[in-house]
């Protein structure tokens, strides 16, 4: 242990040195909105007296064809200084991703402390064969990410124990592991907690040019689906020919030979016994989900709307399927696991759910106010015209113009690893002003989260570094922060760089982003 705090407070040199002394020397997140808010508020107040417009892109003046012009607002004014303190409850509870987080996490909660979530992961990795233990890690490591903390927690370390069973170098296995479960934060089979908070934010920001744009938590479906099996061989690549060669044999002894042999210990007959009927439940609440949406009166599908919007309430019913299908599914496990004895177990976890979001209550306060005072000042919008209007004026190819997204959001999460903070500060721009050159919210947003997937693995202030840290030490004492980092530099590199070719591909070739999530938006007439 006294290995892993030396090694955790060495302080770096050179460029890591200077992203580890930088990155620490900025505020908490929610403080970073506050401050942004002050600034809002100054540049709002400027814009006002300078007379700073723009040409709203779908209104008109009432009864001529003249548009609509927006005019900066001063976040001082009267009618905004009222505001922000009668609005201030409405505010914050209207902040579409409050409510999105809060119903998943609900399920999420109970299927992570029934261990669930820990015990499918360790299913489904341990058994591998040897040649396909590394896609097998990082792939359970990329579904893992619908389990949240736990793929952390759980996953990555018990990555390490099964590469050292296998006559592997374990921290090649951690490596593989976190590239996964944080370089492909993004990527995944379903749509999950991520997508429920990401899409929240979309909705947000487009809402300021198309007040009636719902989101769909299905939007990226398709996108992150492909993203996984981009991800995949890369991981597996980097780790099989890059990481593991670079580190050599390794042969676990002493407290590293006890580890193996406690981590690798099979399921007991509880667990595979809970696992089956989790699948059971799973397997019910998805033929619920399609009885309400093809059976007698079709709930779920609006006959009476156009064609393409009939399953609008299907993908807006998806946030509560989650909950319904973590819920039924953890409960499942934990009744024939042993893990749930009654009722108020239930309670008592998706309580505890509830405790574990008490930070992001506050960040989500001060995100809310932000985003909201920035649409007040008209700025976002006017932002967004003027962008738009440039790009559109220098001719760059839009494939070019989302590679740039990414590359931006990438330099951006070296220094804030949150990725609903990022994403509130982006969205109320970058979703209009690409909404306005004929690209949907879930285009935009599924190249945002490119670029906040391939960097999350090489930022000492993203916050489980630490812990990846401390499970590496566990195996190699000396092994350092810039040990860490370099480890995960070629990860982080391939990872960008696949993400890019996918969203230039997907772009050039015009695919739907999820059902009912096309790539091109076509602002509707006012």
């Amino acid at each position: 242990m006294t290995q892993a705090s030396s090694g955790a407070a060495t302080s770096q040199k050179g460029f890591l040195g200077w992203v580890e002394r930088t990155g620490n020397k900025l505020p908490d997140p929610v403080f970073i909105f506050f401050y942004l808010i002050v600034v809002l508020v100054l540049i709002s107040i400027v814009a006002s007296l300078a007379g700073l417009s723009a040409p709203h892109p779908t209104k008109t003046i009432e009864g001529t064809d003249d548009p609509f012009i927006i005019n900066a607002v001063s976040l001082l004014s009267s009618e905004n200084i009222q505001r922000l303190w009668v609005d201030m409850p409405k505010t914050f509870t209207h902040f579409h991703p409050l409510g999105y987080v809060l119903v998943v996490m609900l399920g999420a909660g109970v299927a992570e402390r029934t261990g669930l979530f820990g015990t499918a992961m360790r299913a489904a990795v341990r058994n591998a064969p040897k040649f396909l233990l590394t896609p097998m890690v990082a792939l359970v490591a990329m579904v893992g990410n619908l389990a949240a903390d736990a793929a952390y927690v759980v996953l990555i370390p018990l990555a390490g124990v099964l590469f050292a069973a296998a006559g592997r170098h374990p921290i090649a296995g951690i490596a593989a592991a976190f590239a996964g479960v944080s370089g492909g934060f993004s990527a995944n089979l379903l749509p999950g907690q991520l997508d429920a908070l990401l899409f929240g934010i979309t909705e947000a920001a487009a809402e300021s040019i198309v007040p009636t744009w719902d989101a769909n938590i299905a939007g990226n479906w398709y996108f992150i689906f492909t993203m996984t099996l981009i991800f995949l061989p890369v991981i597996w690549f980097v780790t099989d020919k890059i990481i593991e060669p670079r580190m050599g044999g390794y042969v676990p002894q002493g407290p590293a030979g006890e580890m193996v042999k406690d981590g690798d210990k099979p399921l007991s007959q509880d667990q595979k016994k809970g696992l089956s009927h989790a699948g059971i439940a799973a397997l019910l609440v998805c033929a619920v989900w399609v009885f309400f949406t093809v059976g007698p009166g079709t709930p779920l599908i609006d006959e009476a709307a156009r064609p393409e919007a009939r399953l609008s309430p299907f993908y807006k019913s998806l946030v509560a399927a989650f909950l319904v299908l973590f819920l039924a599914a953890g409960w499942a496990y934990g009744a024939a696991a042993g893990t749930v004895k009654g009722h108020r177990d239930i309670v008592r976890m998706m309580s505890e759910a509830m405790a574990d979001l008490s930070y992001y209550l506050v960040l989500a306060f001060a995100a809310a106010h932000f985003v909201a005072m920035f649409a007040w000042s008209n700025l976002g919008l006017i932002f967004a015209v003027q962008g738009a209007d440039a790009i559109q004026a220098s001719g760059m190819p839009m494939p070019i113009t989302l590679g740039m997204l990414v590359i931006l959001t990438g330099v951006v999460n070296i220094f804030v690893g949150s990725a609903s903070a990022k994403w509130a500060l982006l969205a109320p721009v970058m979703i209009p002003m690409l909404m306005l050159l004929g690209i949907s919210p879930e285009m935009t947003t599924a190249t945002y989260r490119v670029g906040d997937s391939a960097t999350n693995i090489i930022t000492p202030l993203m916050v489980y570094f630490p812990l990846i840290l401390t499970f590496c030490q566990r195996w190699q004492g000396n092994f350092g922060l810039g040990s860490l980092t370099a480890t995960m530099l070629p990860y982080s590199a391939f990872l960008l760089v696949g993400g890019l070719v996918l969203v230039m591909l997907w772009v050039v070739l015009g695919l739907p982003l999820g059902p009912g999530a096309a790539l091109h938006y076509t602002l509707p007439p006012q």
